[in-house]
């Protein structure tokens, strides 16, 4: 939909057997929206199908003989890790089925979002006794493990995926993406080669990162790691993955997994014509996220800019009927590369399912992606400001 930035950018010769997709000659950049409208089929009268035949609701994420279709709009489950208020156990697994019965089936969490993997495994046994087979076969949960930098041997990797099955009470992780904080330390590859065995064991289905460069993913690769994707930050204010990593990711097939695609919920009617430089006029940026995305948007441009962004996307939203933050999702989807975006579920508190689904049935014409685009460019280049996808978490 966007076209990409293309940097001269030096990539090195990867073997064809060690990429997930076809080696493509040249960077080709395809809309990913679909033309169709059809709405999630409706199987009996408690809950609708997130991969219905046709739609664009499913992705399939892959690499070599390794694949797992995701929902293209994800929960992320941050939100239970504190700072957003008190979750109860019951009123969040409630919602979560709410979300699965709604389509919306695909859950991202973590080793360290307080008690997310163990909700999921609450959720995931109600699903089981109370729901169809069917919506069983759809849920995914994916989760992360971000382990601190000691020695990776195989039984210490081991363990800790052992940890994530059982609070997630499942044989197999449907996904595990991987974190490492310092890239000095060559200790990643030990721990994503043993957790491709751990993959060929059957206690993963399939491996993948988050927060990883451009470069370190190429390494990965080159040591033939079956990465399927990559979850990085990316929305309208920070651009940085169509650059280098988006580039790369369409000549191995890796794909992308965004999250702070809505800002936290700054990209939202809530924010739009506020002055937060005045106390207390506009609302509290009370949550950790709120706080994180809004020093994004001073780094991109600052508040009064932010604010033509969010006029922009309000006259989108109200021509075809939606909200800012579902028009905030459905551009980032659309751009080369991306298979899936997260929407932050605050479970038991709020709830975003009316606008997640919504994303699907938004298509944006030329004037919309332009008019975007044109407020977006204004905003600094984020790359030469912070470095490439990760590096604001690795900046002294």
């Amino acid at each position: 939909m966007a076209a990409s930035l293309h940097h001269h950018y030096h990539f090195l010769s990867i073997p064809t057997k060690h990429l997930g997709g076809t080696l493509k000659s040249s960077f080709i950049h395809t809309k990913t929206a679909t033309k169709s409208r059809s709405e999630p089929r409706k199987l009996g009268a408690q809950w609708l199908r997130c991969g219905q035949k046709g739609g664009e609701k499913l992705v399939k994420v892959s690499n070599g003989n390794d694949s797992l279709d995701i929902c293209r709009v994800l929960n992320g489950m941050w939100q239970t890790s504190g700072g957003w208020g008190r979750i109860d156990r019951d009123d969040a697994v409630d919602a979560m089925l709410r979300y699965a019965d709604a389509g919306l089936c695909t859950f991202d969490m973590a080793d360290h979002y307080g008690p997310a993997e163990d909700l999921y495994g609450i959720f995931i046994n109600r699903v089981r006794r109370e729901r169809p087979p069917e919506l069983l076969e759809q849920v995914r949960g994916l989760t992360k493990w971000v382990p601190p930098p000691v020695k990776m041997t195989s039984r210490y990797v081991q363990d800790s995926i052992n940890v994530s099955r059982k609070r997630m009470d499942v044989a197999s992780l449907d996904m595990l993406q991987f974190h490492w904080w310092d890239y000095s330390n060559p200790g990643y590859l030990d721990a994503l080669k043993h957790l491709t065995d751990l993959k060929e064991e059957g206690k993963i289905k399939t491996v993948a990162l988050t927060n990883f460069d451009t470069e370190r993913l190429q390494i990965i690769l080159e040591n033939g790691i079956p990465v399927v994707s990559n979850q990085v930050q990316h929305s309208i204010v920070d651009m940085r993955p169509q650059q280098r990593m988006s580039e790369f990711c369409e000549l191995t097939g890796v794909k992308l997994i965004t999250y702070g695609t809505v800002l936290g919920g700054l990209l939202s009617e809530k924010f739009l014509d506020t002055k937060l430089s005045i106390p207390f006029a506009g609302p509290p940026l009370n949550t950790p996220s709120l706080q994180k995305y809004k020093r994004m948007v001073d780094t991109w441009g600052g508040w009064s800019l932010f604010q033509v962004l969010l006029q922009t996307l309000k006259k989108v939203a109200s021509k075809h009927g939606v909200s800012i933050p579902t028009v905030a999702v459905r551009y980032i989807l659309d751009q080369p590369s991306v298979a899936g975006s997260m929407i932050g579920v605050r479970l038991g508190l709020s709830d975003h399912i009316q606008d997640a689904n919504a994303v699907f049935s938004l298509i944006l014409d030329d004037d919309d992606v332009n008019s975007i685009q044109e407020v977006s460019k204004k905003g600094k280049n984020l790359l030469r400001v912070i470095g490439d996808c990760g590096d604001e978490y690795r900046r002294a």
